[in-house]
């Protein structure tokens, strides 16, 4: 019976390659859309010239994520993280930098997002591993997994995932981050992975 992958798919090269190459090495693969962001919501519409297009920016990226998922014959699931984002990320980033701190909402994102609702949210479809598009790499040899740099130094993400536990990493996979971006760019390019 071939292992079950749930995979963070946003519709971006990275992410899309991941998918491919998942199912290349012979796991059964469904891709997860991740919504943390609503425009409209939010108030967003300083610097924001297509709030106004006929499609959102968010609605655009999910097209390009179930076109990608159409392409490699898998399943998408769609889930709204919206109310997680703003409480676990974008608040506690506003409170820190009203006290003149500058933490990074990419490492919160990733502790509370991708890998804390996220994996949550995976539960319920019984995965052996989730998979992400980043660029970093896990030694799991060990008695306890590793997380470990990318190949591709310039696009490394490790310092991103630098606040993720042991637990958190136990059943993760990273299928790019033995390769750099232009080999993930002719990979996506050879499958007619337009993203």
């Amino acid at each position: 019976m071939k292992k079950k992958v749930l995979i963070g798919l946003s519709g971006g090269v990275d992410s899309s390659v991941a998918a491919l190459l998942l199912l290349k090495a012979g796991y059964d693969v469904e891709g997860v859309f991740m919504r943390n962001w609503d425009s409209a919501a939010n108030m967003d519409f300083k610097g924001n010239p297509t709030l106004y297009d006929e499609i959102c920016e968010q609605e655009r990226d999910y097209q390009d994520a179930k076109m990608v998922a159409d392409k490699l014959g898998i399943v998408l699931h769609r889930v709204d993280f919206i109310h997680e984002y703003w409480d676990r990320v974008f608040s506690y980033f506003i409170d820190e930098y009203n006290k003149n701190r500058t933490p990074n909402p990419d490492v919160l994102c990733n502790n509370e997002i991708k890998f804390k609702a996220f994996v949550d949210y995976a539960q319920k479809f019984n995965p052996d591993y989730i998979a992400m598009g980043h660029y970093a790499n896990i030694d799991h040899s060990g008695e306890y997994p590793r997380l470990l740099r990318a190949y591709d130094k310039n696009k490394d993400q490790t310092y991103f995932l630098s606040q993720l536990k042991t637990e958190q990493l136990k059943n993760v996979l990273f299928p790019i981050g033995h390769l750099t971006k232009s080999e993930v760019r002719k990979l996506a390019k050879k499958a007619d992975l337009i993203t």
